[in-house]
């Protein structure tokens, strides 16, 4: 008679996904805000639909992921900050729609699951989602043996957001004669990532990078709530492009209306030392780095000239680096001088 087989047996643990969800529960309810209905555990995530304080509410969604940063981060011993960027990446695509984040769901996949490694990505879950005033409302933890190469992750994000329907950012109201004002980034965000391991890979490895530039290409990505949406929420801003995949030029330009086009100074700021050394060492033309990275620059926000001084008072009192980068004129297109 053949000896039985188990789940066990076939590379999937149930008691180490198990501890994961133990781990995570009391962090999670760090995060809980007022809608939450429950907590981890159920079948579902419970969050009482936003009525109060919105006329005609509207929900938002996004969902993103990190990428091959998350590959870095590990190599780099620096698994709290992909957490960080996981929700970061969503959340910021909300506020761009001019939304409030509400809650927010993870799914993390692995060969192998280990609750010690995984631990510090989930703490910086929990971080990204306090710092956006999130609810961490669930997720979903997968063991998949022999899908993954090595120790390979995949990590996604799901973020539901409310806004007034009078109030959503569509770009619609941009005229001739707008100001773009740029907001700087934290670092390249986890946007380019397969060029930055390969960048890292032809200077010898991240073990043979300084602490100070694996800090800079590690560093998670900046969570612009706090500062940015209040002003989505009173009217004063007509759109916000979140710089990321395509970098300034396709990511602009999916905020300017047809009739009109984007013209942008791109010597208007300094870019962050992180970025000198990917163009130095790759060597990446300037070109390729403006379509691939943020360059420093994390949200564009499409301004009237009459809003502008007020507009980049309130973010520099809020702690944001601001920049006049650009306008909007008469044609098509987003042009970088």
């Amino acid at each position: 008679m053949s000896k039985p087989i188990t789940y066990s047996g076939a590379g999937v643990d149930l008691e180490r996904g198990a501890e994961i969800v133990r781990r995570i529960a009391p962090m999670a309810r760090e995060t809980h805000r007022p809608g939450v209905l429950g907590g981890i555990g159920g079948f579902g995530g419970l969050f009482e639909a936003p009525c109060s304080g919105y006329r005609q509410p509207v929900l938002v969604a996004g969902a993103d992921g990190v990428g091959t940063k998350l590959r870095l981060c590990a190599e780099a011993g620096r698994m709290e900050a992909p957490g960080v960027d996981l929700v970061a990446m969503c959340v910021n695509d909300l506020l761009a729609m001019g939304a409030e984040p509400l809650f927010f769901l993870d799914y993390c996949a692995a060969n192998r699951l280990d609750p010690e490694r995984l631990e510090p990505l989930l703490k910086g879950i929990v971080r990204g989602c306090r710092e956006a005033g999130a609810a961490l409302l669930g997720g979903e933890t997968a063991e998949l043996p022999n899908t993954y190469v090595d120790d390979g992750l995949e990590l996604v994000g799901f973020c539901v957001g409310v806004a007034e329907k009078d109030r959503l950012l569509d770009g619609k109201g941009i005229e001739a004669g707008d100001l773009l004002l740029g907001v700087g980034s934290s670092g390249p965000h986890s946007n380019g990532y397969s060029l930055v391991r390969r960048i890292v890979d032809m200077a010898g490895g991240p073990g043979t990078l300084s602490g100070s530039l694996i800090d800079q290409l590690c560093e998670p990505t900046r969570i612009y709530i706090r500062s940015v949406l209040p002003l989505a929420q009173s009217g004063r801003l007509k759109a916000i492009a979140h710089i990321t995949g395509g970098g300034l030029p396709e990511n602009v330009e999916r905020i300017i209306p047809d009739d009109l086009a984007a013209r942008i100074d791109t010597g208007a700021w300094a870019w962050p030392p992180v970025f000198d050394w990917l163009s130095r060492e790759g060597p990446v033309e300037r070109g390729e780095m403006l379509r691939t990275f943020n360059c420093g620059i994390g949200l564009v926000l499409a301004v009237s000239p009459q809003e502008a001084t007020a507009v980049r008072e309130d973010l520099a009192r809020a702690g944001e680096e601001v920049f006049e980068i650009g306008r909007v004129e008469t044609g098509s297109g987003v042009t970088l001088d």
